[in-house]
């Protein structure tokens, strides 16, 4: 989540109405067994939704409850919207909303996976929304498959203006001396033998990633007019000015909404740093770092498999101005970019989605997996 905004989108909604939409009568949901735990295959998760799950201005969660039908309501002790279902099995859920940004949603995760009614020992996990876009990488609206979620918390800080003139930036690792080095002392926090330092750096499953990739690689992102009239303003950053498509890149995560050129340099330098250069800043957002640390944790209590878990982020602005604009000037200008990026996020989700719940026999036990293309599609172009 980049913005909280109460944005009035019913018209851009109508705009965007998906092909995908089912018009027959959909079948009734069953019922939730009473003397099983239910194993659920699939389940999408969202991070905020302003109002209503269904029927209001749309965040990041209505439209994959509206047009996949996650019309039953499963309420959840704790959580600040309920567990959703539909007929064919595919789950669906919030982990925060507006006004709720001090509550742990990690904590409401593993209160979920506690759940004495579901298993989710096979379940794949989507995590999904909007974010904050590298312009060097990709454009606004565009949707990228992560291989690491970077969190972006824990770090040591200096005033800009009391950095020693050498320096980029005053945000260094703990345990390191200077910005864009990793911990020297192997018993400092974060040592350099390990990458995934005070859980700077979790990697993902990056077969399962690229799979995701390949299938959705070619979907048309819808673009509008508004878009391409601020893709004009990005002189000299081509990825900038392509119209909304779809990519592999990291996702980084921070209580901290920054913005601007030189929190986008630390950002980029952050993700190569922690992934050992292998990885690409690509989006940047809130929630990211907790929801997978709490899979984390999650897998360490043998209640998920972490290698079934993917996160798809989609940009709603860039992360910092483009040439000639003010950081203030630009900062949280969500407007354009919004709407798209919640209907990239269903349209490059629901595809993937479909296909583990439509062959199921498949993938039960068989995790869908692709090598490391010749040239991976995650180097920006400048």
């Amino acid at each position: 989540m980049r913005s909280i905004l109460r944005l009035s989108v019913f018209s851009l909604a109508l705009a965007f109405a998906s092909p995908s939409v089912a018009t027959a009568q959909e079948p009734p949901v069953p019922p939730l067994p009473t003397n099983q735990r239910i194993a659920v295959k699939v389940i999408v998760i969202a991070n905020f939704e302003p109002g209503k799950d269904m029927g209001d201005v749309p965040g990041e969660f209505q439209l994959w409850a509206e047009r996949e039908h996650l019309d039953e309501v499963i309420p959840l002790p704790g959580a600040t919207h309920p567990l959703r279902r539909n007929a064919q099995g595919l789950y669906g859920m919030v982990w925060g909303s507006t006004g709720t940004l001090f509550s742990d949603n990690g904590q409401q995760l593993i209160g979920l996976l506690m759940d004495p009614r579901f298993d989710f020992t096979k379940t794949y996990w989507l995590f999904t929304g909007i974010s904050g876009v590298d312009p060097a990488v990709a454009s606004v609206g565009s949707a990228a498959w992560a291989r690491w979620v970077v969190q972006g918390d824990t770090l040591r800080e200096f005033d800009d203006r009391e950095v020693p003139t050498s320096w980029p930036y005053g945000l260094f690792a703990i345990g390191a001396d200077k910005p864009d080095r990793l911990p020297t002392n192997g018993n400092s926090f974060g040592g350099t033998d390990d990458i995934s330092g005070l859980g700077m750096a979790i990697e993902l499953n990056q077969g399962l990633a690229r799979w995701a990739f390949e299938r959705t690689r070619s979907v048309r992102i819808p673009d509008s007019p508004s878009l391409r009239r601020a893709r004009a303003a990005w002189k000299g950053y081509p990825n900038a000015q392509r119209p909304p498509f779809v990519l592999m890149g990291e996702t980084l995560g921070s209580r901290r909404y920054w913005h601007g050129p030189g929190r986008t340099r630390w950002a980029r330098d952050w993700v190569r740093l922690w992934t050992h250069q292998k990885g690409v800043f690509a989006m940047t957002n809130m929630e990211s770092q907790t929801l997978a640390g709490a899979i984390e944790l999650g897998a360490k209590l043998k209640l998920v498999d972490p290698g079934r878990v993917m996160v798809l982020r989609t940009g709603s602005n860039p992360s910092m101005p483009p040439p000639g604009t003010s950081a203030t000037a630009s900062v949280g200008d969500e407007g354009p970019g919004q709407m798209v990026a919640y209907e990239a996020n269903y349209r490059v989700g629901v595809p993937v989605v479909h296909e583990l719940l439509d062959h199921w026999d498949l993938y039960a036990d068989t995790v869908p997996s692709v090598d490391t293309p010749a040239n991976d599609p995650a180097k920006p172009a400048r």
